[in-house]
């Protein structure tokens, strides 16, 4: 069973503050109950959820890359309720997944990926990610074994069944906020993995240094740009 999960919005995030002090304050008053509930839920996903609903997960960050969230989501919610995205090929998984950019790509490694954690013809990825003792050595597995996932996606994936609370999801907004507050000197043209390494490093310390938890500041970041929560 796939875990329902719906965007929240959040009333006056929008606004966005202008200091560090600000910041923490706007978390504090408006965004801090609604994010912890969502961190919640993303425990919950690995700790009642079936292999199943796990697997979704992997496939809406395999969706991601230059596509839109809700997009993907929904995506992931068509695939389950058409019964297949557990057992369609390729092809046919791309002709259902029209609002997700480089659909046939996707659609193979989403398959690619079902191979992967199939085992007696069944799906059995809950115990495999069981099986590593820190989730950034379990990122940096995920990265060199899964097709189209990279340090950005791996992060997401595990942020999303609560394995990865304090990885970082280095994507445009968050670096553009980082950079606003000075938590980098600038945002990097390119991500290779030793920048993206270094970068999360930055956003940690700042995180800790403003007591603001990293699993909370990658959504308080989107809130602000888009006015609510979602994945």
């Amino acid at each position: 069973m796939i875990i329902p999960i719906k965007f929240v919005e959040i009333e006056n995030i929008k606004a966005k503050p202008e200091t560090v002090k600000e910041l923490v304050h706007l978390w504090k008053t408006v965004a801090k109950e609604p994010i912890s509930k969502r961190v919640q839920h993303y425990k919950d996903v690995f700790v009642k959820g079936n292999d199943e609903a796990i697997f979704a997960e992997l496939a809406f960050c395999i969706f991601t890359p230059q596509s839109k969230a809700l997009s993907c989501w929904n995506a992931v919610n068509v695939l389950n309720d058409k019964k297949l995205l557990f057992t369609a090929s390729a092809e046919e998984i791309s002709k259902n997944i029209n609002n997700v950019r480089f659909q046939n790509n996707k659609a193979n490694f989403l398959v690619q990926a079902r191979k992967q954690f199939t085992s007696n013809g069944k799906l059995d990825i809950k115990n495999f990610l069981k099986s590593f003792d820190d989730p950034v050595t379990l990122r940096k597995w995920i990265i060199d074994n899964i097709k189209g996932i990279g340090y950005k996606e791996a992060g997401h994936f595990l942020r999303n069944i609560g394995l990865g609370l304090d990885l970082a999801i280095l994507d445009r907004h968050i670096l553009r906020n980082l950079k606003f507050y000075n938590a980098i000197d600038e945002i990097p043209s390119t991500l290779t993995p030793k920048i993206y390494l270094e970068t999360e490093q930055k956003m940690i310390k700042f995180c800790n240094d403003i007591k603001i938890p990293m699993s909370h500041m990658d959504l308080l970041m989107w809130a602000m740009q888009t006015g609510g929560i979602f994945k």
